[in-house]
């Protein structure tokens, strides 16, 4: 009986030390930052960057992920520009196109609410 104890007592030894043996490697790979290794990042199953706001002067031109909400009065609209003053009196640009969700063509001095991305296009304008 303590033969066969020793037996099954073995593969669980040999399973320990293995995991021992190869936690050091996981830890130092997972510490990476994306920017490092995507591939190997993405295949760990971390979650993906976000793509980074476009340059000044630069916006987004279709819909996309929304990054946040805005709300406040129109204060000028120049083609598919809208410039929107937010309720604590920031000037915020509003890219407004075909992909946009909006009930009608808003103007000056209408309050609004809209969800745009991180370019600044807004997804949708109430």
């Amino acid at each position: 009986m303590e033969a066969n104890s020793k037996t099954q007592v073995l593969p669980i030894l040999v399973a320990t030390l293995a995991i021992m043996a190869v936690a050091p490697a996981l830890a130092k790979s997972s510490k990476k930052s994306p920017s490092h290794s995507s591939a190997a990042a993405s295949s760990i199953g971390s979650i993906p960057a976000a793509p980074e706001a476009p340059k000044a002067g630069q916006h987004d031109s279709k819909p996309g992920p929304a990054w946040k909400t805005v709300g406040g009065t129109v204060k000028h609209v120049e083609g598919d520009i809208y410039t929107v003053e937010d309720y604590e009196g920031n000037q915020v640009k509003l890219h407004v196109g075909q992909g946009t969700k909006h009930i009608n063509k808003k103007k000056v001095g209408d309050t609004v609410r809209a969800e745009i991305t991180r370019g600044g296009f807004a997804n949708s304008i109430q």
